[in-house]
């Protein structure tokens, strides 16, 4: 039988401390969630690898190293409201969800929200729920937020989006220029949003955040 405990171990001090993640509440949530719950069943032997893992539907797992990293530069705390969009299967949210306030959690595959709605209830994350929208549309009635986390990667963020972040609020995102990727946060100032670079990472582009094509004549 699998010890996924011991995995869970191991992911976190092989994966999360040497990235130079050190936060108490990241290193708990990470220790505590059980990451082969939000993946399928035949996917559970890789859970905890150090490896974007697909969930189907346009949707990725998010490398440990890379979640953990994003976490850290986002620095929630726990009297946060937090946007966590395309969460898949609700990993991410039920992390976060330990250390925020409140989650809400946006996936457009009706299915994953399901699942993930399933899942979060089974590991007593009662502050997450899933919202079933376009990831582009969020979830602006039950907004603004503290922060806002996008689990896929992105080329471009739309407005409509990041109208949804408090004054003074963070977003982060792992911005895709071809296979290359880098990790940046937001920081909301006004109607302004300052971006600074935070590390290195890379994840599939998800529906809704490719660029717009130009079209030449």
């Amino acid at each position: 039988m699998t010890d996924f405990a011991e995995r869970r171990r191991m992911m976190v001090d092989t994966q999360v401390r040497p990235s130079d993640v050190t936060k108490y509440p990241i290193i708990e949530a990470m220790l505590h969630v059980p990451r082969e719950k939000f993946v399928a069943g035949a996917q559970r032997d890789a859970a905890y690898a150090d490896q974007n893992i697909d969930l189907g539907q346009g949707r990725t797992l998010l490398e440990p190293r890379t979640l953990a990293k994003m976490l850290d530069a986002l620095d929630v705390q726990n009297d946060e409201l937090v946007l966590d969009v395309a969460c898949g299967m609700g990993y991410s949210s039920a992390v976060v969800a330990r250390m925020a306030e409140m989650v809400i959690a946006v996936e457009g595959d009706e299915e994953l929200a399901a699942e993930a709605q399933a899942q979060l209830s089974e590991v007593g994350a009662d502050n997450a729920i899933v919202h079933v929208a376009d990831l582009v549309e969020g979830a602006d009635e039950h907004g603004p937020y503290d922060v806002i986390l996008i689990q896929g990667g992105v080329e471009e963020l739309p407005q409509s989006l990041l109208s949804q972040l408090k004054d003074g609020g963070r977003v982060a995102a792992i911005f895709m220029t071809g296979a290359l990727g880098q990790v940046k946060v937001g920081y909301k100032n006004g109607e302004q949003i300052s971006w600074r670079f935070a590390f290195n990472a890379g994840a599939p582009v998800l529906p809704g955040f490719a660029a717009a094509k130009e079209f030449a004549l």
